[in-house]
């Protein structure tokens, strides 16, 4: 059986895992980091430390196998990173612009995403302020488990208030593309390696449907 419910802090750590293990392309990205929690750091633990209202898990026998999760005001978040979350990272990550960028392995990369994080353009977050990540296990792909789990988001955003919304795709990741595409995503931009697509309407109004899928 497989069921899709709300996040609880018993979670985090297969959150966590799971962000590694799909940190590649969707692939697993284990043999390319030393550090096993950078990529958790950045795409899991600031929404469940701060936004874990906005957080849905897919279970299935084996465990916890997906997650969807974001905030409603993109914009508005990445100052409330700047404030709650990053400060205490950057002690114990080294910012690795000594050395030069092509030489930097992947743990030296999320650490300088650590220092220096992105800021979303305004052409994005003022069209799509909303935004979201959506993780699914080898073993949950290819079974529609990622358009239910999806859409289930969709409508517990938009009951918190979520207007558009949207997401962020490595520009090689051509199935992640097809899937956002699927969904009802159309392009909005490319910076550097990712492509940025956007959805004008989070979903209809309703009562979240029941869990079990």
């Amino acid at each position: 059986m497989t069921e899709i419910r709300s996040f609880t802090t018993a979670d985090v750590e297969q959150l966590y895992a799971i962000s590694l293990a799909t940190g590649h392309l969707g692939r697993d990205a284990s043999h390319l980091y030393s550090d096993s929690k950078s990529i958790g750091h950045i795409y899991v633990g600031p929404y469940a430390a701060l936004a874990p209202a906005l957080i849905l898990v897919l279970v299935d026998n084996a465990g916890v196998s997906g997650f969807a999760l974001g905030v409603l005001d993109t914009a508005d978040w990445e100052k409330r990173l700047e404030r709650d979350w990053w400060p205490r990272l950057r002690g114990s990550y080294v910012d690795p612009v000594h050395r030069p960028e092509q030489e930097w392995t992947s743990d030296e990369r999320r650490a300088h995403m650590i220092h220096h994080p992105r800021i979303t353009p305004n052409e994005v977050t003022d069209d799509y302020p909303a935004h979201l990540h959506l993780n699914l296990l080898p073993r949950a792909q290819g079974r529609g488990l990622g358009s239910i789990l999806l859409q289930r988001w969709l409508v517990l955003a938009a009951n918190h208030g979520a207007g558009a919304v949207h997401v962020g795709v490595n520009r090689n990741n051509a199935r992640a593309i097809a899937f956002w595409q699927h969904s009802g995503f159309t392009r909005v931009l490319e910076v550097e390696r990712t492509i940025v697509l956007g959805r004008l309407s989070a979903g209809k109004r309703s009562n979240p449907p029941s869990s079990n899928e």
